[in-house]
């Protein structure tokens, strides 16, 4: 038989709010990859697991900052990026770091996705809609991008967007990033 008990005492007690978060499906929907953002991460993915692979002698160059926090500045960062890569593309695969997310063992911002206003807010909603704004605005630049997957619910609202996947040294030896890296579409390291 269902209970149905008020159990408020001793469920969620540490719990200050619960917010709905919207579907990743929707969020594609709002913001979609267009085949030609689909081209450049399929094609980009393919150069970094044939170097990986050692079919071809370039490196890969993971660069940029260490987390995002401010949309514009990311774009400025990207745009002369991209001058650089197309400069040195013969010898270098040129992926633009894009982190949105901060492991912590104590205190402090969690990142971009998780508190996009810098304020303690939390806007989830928000902070996803607005990384995967900028991700599609690099990709729209020509650059592939690159990103830590920290939390196991933002892959489904990026992934598709992502050429080469990151676990942290933090995460490594998890085993729910384990199986995350083994189910990622990207090359991950």
């Amino acid at each position: 038989m269902l209970s149905t008990q008020d159990k408020t005492r001793i469920d969620d007690t540490r719990i200050a709010s619960v917010r709905p978060l919207m579907t990743p499906a929707l969020l594609e929907e709002r913001l979609p990859a267009t085949p030609a953002h689909l081209a450049l991460v399929e094609s980009s993915r393919k150069a970094i697991s044939d170097v990986l692979q050692a079919k071809d002698d370039r490196l890969v160059v993971v660069v940029g900052p260490c987390s995002i926090h401010d949309h514009d500045q990311a774009i400025d960062y990207a745009r002369r990026l991209k001058v650089e890569a197309d400069k040195h593309a013969k010898d270098l695969i040129v992926v633009m770091r894009v982190y949105f997310e901060k492991p912590r063992t104590t205190v402090g911002w969690k990142g971009y996705i998780n508190d996009p206003h810098l304020d303690g807010s939390f806007a989830m909603n928000e902070g996803l809609e607005m990384a995967r704004k900028l991700l599609l605005d690099v990709l729209d630049i020509g650059l592939p991008v690159a990103t830590e997957f920290l939390d196991l619910l933002s892959p489904q609202f990026i992934s598709d967007l992502v050429s080469w996947g990151a676990i942290g040294a933090r995460t490594t030896e998890s085993q729910s990033h384990r199986q995350l890296a083994s189910g990622l579409s990207c090359p991950v390291g």
